[in-house]
C-alpha cells in the first residue's frame, strides 16, 4: 500500500522534512531526498503503531494524484494487511478475544498477530480477515 509523503526543504536547515498528510504522527527529515526517502518508511510504521497501541482506526491512503512536492511511500504487506485487520477489527466491533475465539487460538496469539514488532505469517493475517468475514486478494499493477 502507498501513502503519499510531502517532502519540504527547510529553508533554515537544508534538511528534507517528511509529513504524511493523512498520518499527522508519521513525521521524519533527512539531508538529502534519498536519506528522507529511507527514514520516511520506517517513520510511517511507528506512527501507525501508535494507532494499534490506542485502538484506533487507521486512515487509508486517499485515491488522488500527488501533489507536485509528494512521493509515495509503500507498506509492506504484512504491515498492510495487519492495518485492514484493525480497521475491520475495529469496523466490526470485535475485540482480541472475540477473534481469539473465532480462529479458535489463545488470546496471546492474536495479540501478537494484531503487532506490529511481531512477524507473522500472511497467510496467519488472512486467516484472521476470513474470520471476521472479509475476503483477501492479492494483485499486481
Amino acid at each position: 500500500m502507498l501513502y503519499p509523503a510531502q517532502f519540504i526543504k527547510d529553508k533554515d536547515s537544508d534538511f528534507y522534512v517528511v509529513i504524511f498528510p493523512e498520518i499527522p504522527e508519521a513525521l521524519t527529515q533527512g539531508k538529502t531526498i534519498e536519506e528522507a526517502k529511507i527514514y520516511a518508511q520506517d517513520a510511517l510504521i511507528t506512527a501507525l503503531d501508535f494507532y494499534f497501541e490506542d485502538n484506533r482506526p487507521i486512515p487509508l491512503p486517499p485515491e488522488r494524484e500527488l501533489m507536485e512536492d509528494e512521493e509515495y511511500i509503500s507498506l509492506p504487506l504484512s504491515v498492510w494487511a495487519k492495518v485492514l485487520l484493525l480497521n475491520t477489527m475495529l469496523e466490526q466491533k470485535v475485540n482480541q478475544s472475540d477473534l481469539a475465539k473465532r480462529l479458535h487460538k489463545p488470546r496471546q496469539e492474536v495479540q501478537r498477530i494484531i503487532n506490529l514488532e511481531h512477524t507473522t505469517k500472511i497467510d496467519t493475517i488472512v486467516d484472521a480477515l476470513h474470520a471476521l468475514g472479509k475476503e483477501t486478494k492479492l494483485s499486481l499493477i
